[in-house]
Order: C-alpha cells, then sequence, then structure tokens
C-alpha cells in the first residue's frame, strides 16, 4: 500500500517520493549494473541513467505486475543500451557454434564474490551474454533481441564465458590449494 503511494507522487513529480524511490531501491539495482558494466564507475552512471528513466517514464507504470520488474527491466535495458551500437559482439555462422554443458559440481573455498569478480573480468560481449542468460534466465532469442544479435552469436558467446570463465575458476582454485599446502 505504501509502495502504491509512493509511485503515484513520483508520478505527480514529488522530489522526496523520488528521493525515497531511490534510496529504496539503489542498492539492489547498483548490483545489476555492475553486472553489465565493465567497472564501478559505469555501474554508477547506468544507475543514475536508469533512475532518470524510471522517473521519466513512471506515469507510463498502470499497476499491473511488479513494479520492482517494471524498473529491473529499465535498469536492464539501460546498461544494454551501451553495448547496442558498439561493435562488442562477434558475428559467427551458426554452424560453429559449441553447445559445451559445462558443470559446476564443487567449487572448493571459492567465494561468491571472487566468481562475481572473475565475470566481471570477463570480455564485454561475454559478460552481458553469460549474466543475461545463466543469471536473469533470458533466453538466447530474448538476448539476441536485446543485443542486437542472432541466435547463434549469442549461444557461441555463452559457450566462450563459460570456457573462459572455467579456466579462471581452476587457475583461482589451484592458487588457493598452494597457498594452503
Amino acid at each position: 500500500m505504501i509502495l502504491k503511494k509512493l509511485i503515484k507522487q513520483c508520478q505527480n513529480n514529488n522530489i522526496e517520493a523520488q528521493k525515497q524511490l531511490y534510496l529504496l531501491y539503489a542498492d539492489k539495482f547498483f548490483g545489476i549494473c555492475l553486472k553489465y558494466s565493465s567497472n564501478h564507475a559505469q555501474a554508477q552512471d547506468n544507475l543514475q541513467d536508469a533512475f532518470i528513466t524510471i522517473f521519466e517514464k513512471i506515469k507510463q507504470f498502470k499497476h499491473k505486475g511488479s513494479f520492482e520488474g517494471w524498473m529491473k527491466r529499465i535498469v536492464v535495458n539501460t546498461a544494454l543500451q551501451k553495448y547496442k551500437h558498439q561493435k562488442v559482439f562477434e558475428l559467427i555462422s551458426p554452424n560453429t557454434i559449441q553447445d559445451d554443458n559445462y558443470i559446476v559440481e564443487d567449487l572448493p573455498n571459492l567465494e561468491l564474490k571472487e566468481l562475481l569478480s572473475l565475470i566481471q573480468e570477463l570480455p564485454d560481449r561475454y559478460r552481458l551474454v553469460f549474466n543475461l542468460y545463466v543469471l536473469d534466465g533470458y533466453s538466447h532469442a530474448e538476448i539476441a533481441d536485446c543485443l542486437s544479435i542472432s541466435d547463434g552469436t549469442s549461444k557461441s558467446n555463452l559457450s566462450r564465458a563459460r570456457a573462459i570463465l572455467k579456466t579462471k575458476v581452476e587457475r583461482l582454485i589451484q592458487q588457493k590449494s598452494i597457498k594452503q599446502a
């Protein structure tokens, strides 16, 4: 009930309500921005741009479905817009795709922040597809549409991201085991 009132106030351009909404969701959405940005500063810029868009478009929210989901979509799309017109994706032919199914069984002594750091190190094209597919549950068709690439390019970039991550995780685990020995 309080959220509906806050939304209504934001729709009426109430600056205090906008501030409250920002404070309520900024930390959560910064994490999303960080997943799709190449560094901390870019994530902060994306967060600010996303909230500007949210406040510009909040009158379009019709109280159908999740408000947080509606905002999250804007946050993700804002971050992806930075890459849409750049040539960060390598176009490939569909018959060169490898559908490697990597299974992570046990990651001894690997913390979540270490894994997220390794994901952050991926090249943009791989990090974006990996995050959309693995962490946010987008299909390859949805990723292709979001990023203006083909399904095959999405699949290839996911496969390459997984291969790079697998190598990085193995290297990190090996380094940790050497230090513990």
